[in-house]
C-alpha cells in the first residue's frame, strides 16, 4: 500500500500551522519536512510519527505516543527516532501543528 494524494493532503492540513511544509514520497510512505528539516513521516498504513529526541521524548510518550520499531531479517527490533502521532491530535490540526512545533524545537 502507498500513500495517496488524498493522505498528503490529510498530513499537510493536520500540520497547516508549520511553516513551510514540503513533502517526499519514500519507500511507499511520505516524509514531511519544514524548511528543508523532516520532522514528521506518514507511514503507508496510514499511521503518523513525529520525529522525537532528547527531552521531546518523554513528553510525547507521555501523551500516549509509541516508538516506531521494525523487526529485521535477523530477528533483532531496531528503533527509529519516530513517535506516533497521539489519536486525540488526529482531529485537531491546530494541537497537532502545536506538538510538531514542540518537536521541531528539539531537532
Amino acid at each position: 500500500m502507498s500513500v495517496g494524494e488524498a493522505d498528503i493532503a490529510f498530513a499537510r492540513e493536520l500540520f497547516v500551522n508549520i511553516p513551510a511544509i514540503s513533502t517526499r514520497k519514500m519507500m511507499g510512505g511520505l516524509c514531511l519536512y519544514s524548511e528543508g528539516q523532516i520532522f514528521a513521516l506518514l507511514h503507508s498504513d496510514g499511521q503518523i510519527f513525529l520525529k522525537s529526541q532528547g527531552d521531546f521524548i518523554p513528553e510525547i510518550e507521555a501523551l500516549g505516543g509509541t516508538r516506531w520499531t521494525y523487526t529485521r531479517k535477523d530477528g533483532k527490533v531496531t528503533g527509529m527516532p519516530y513517535w506516533s502521532l497521539p489519536d486525540q491530535f488526529l482531529d485537531d490540526p491546530s494541537e497537532a501543528s502545536a506538538l510538531a512545533a514542540r518537536a521541531l524545537e528539539h531537532l
